[in-house]
């Protein structure tokens, strides 16, 4: 098993995740990720700085106000927040970050492992989720 597979697998055991950039839009990956998480019986929590609900979940604008701390932070942003909320992440002492296909860049990815965090990336959660049932 490869590094990244095995991180993967780490990853999903994991059952509290925060999804940054869940989305209203039912279309939307944000949306889906969160949608598919929560009926796996995962404790999910929506992270947008437009706040709000989600199917009845409340949104929070950032990780930091979460009212716990999710043990996997799954982006599903623009690499430039990207590179912004794994900052956050770590300042709160968050190791796990998933990195959606088009969320990483090479600065948040060298700032993960710089800082000893794990991070899985070009890997779509969606498609590994269908292994995971």
């Amino acid at each position: 098993m490869g590094e990244q597979q095995t991180l993967i697998s780490d990853f999903v055991n994991r059952r509290v995740w925060a999804v940054v950039g869940a989305s209203q839009d039912r279309r939307k990956f944000g949306y889906q990720i969160f949608r598919s998480l929560l009926d796996a019986g995962y404790t999910v929590y929506p992270v947008n700085p437009k706040g709000g609900e989600l199917d009845g979940v409340k949104v929070y604008p950032s990780l930091a106000d979460l009212p716990q701390l999710p043990e996997v932070v799954d982006m599903v942003v623009p690499p430039a927040v990207t590179e912004q909320v794994v900052r956050e992440a770590h300042g709160l002492g968050l190791s796990r970050v998933w990195m959606q296909p088009g969320a990483e860049s090479e600065a948040s990815v060298r700032y993960c492992r710089e800082h000893g965090m794990q991070v899985v990336e070009r890997a779509c959660a969606m498609v590994w989720k269908r292994s995971w049932d």
